[in-house]
């Protein structure tokens, strides 16, 4: 398949059947972190097609919108469906909040175990993956991601 189909599939992919979520006004001035944490994950490697599974935090930062908590848990396992790499997992639900809310201030963390790692080759039972991607505040300000991180305990 030539580079630019396979740019075109993926990008499908990525937006297609994300279910509809509403925002809503910050009618209550909420301007502190959000967050929640220990969202489960549960994709399949596209490269060995073996699970991987583990936990994500997100946080944001309003403003002016806001989003039920679950419709966190929910765009996590939109992007977990599809056969994932990791990091690009971390950063399609980062995007995807960052338009949804808009807003930069967005962070996500995602350490999970991968079982093409633990039951293939090397067979390291013991070790997990994190990954992390920060915008706006989280990004920029060493103390606003310091204590999103605090809160995730990483």
């Amino acid at each position: 398949m030539r580079e630019d189909m396979k740019n075109d599939a993926a990008e499908m992919l990525e937006a297609s059947g994300l279910v509809d979520v509403k925002t809503f006004d910050n009618v209550y001035g909420y301007n502190h972190m959000l967050v929640e944490r220990d969202i489960n994950v549960n994709s399949t490697c596209e490269h060995h097609f073996l699970p991987i599974v583990g936990h994500a935090h997100v946080a944001y930062i309003p403003n002016g919108r806001v989003v039920g908590l679950s419709k966190l848990n929910r765009i996590v396992d939109h992007y977990a469906r599809r056969p994932q790499v990791q990091e690009r997992l971390t950063r399609q639900v980062l995007q995807s909040l960052q338009e949804l809310l808009g807003t930069e201030d967005v962070a996500v963390v995602i350490d999970a175990k991968h079982l093409c790692v633990s039951s293939r080759g090397i067979q390291d039972e013991s070790s997990s993956t994190v990954t992390a991607s920060y915008g706006g505040l989280f990004d920029n300000d060493v103390d606003t991601r310091n204590e999103f991180l605090t809160h995730v305990g990483v």
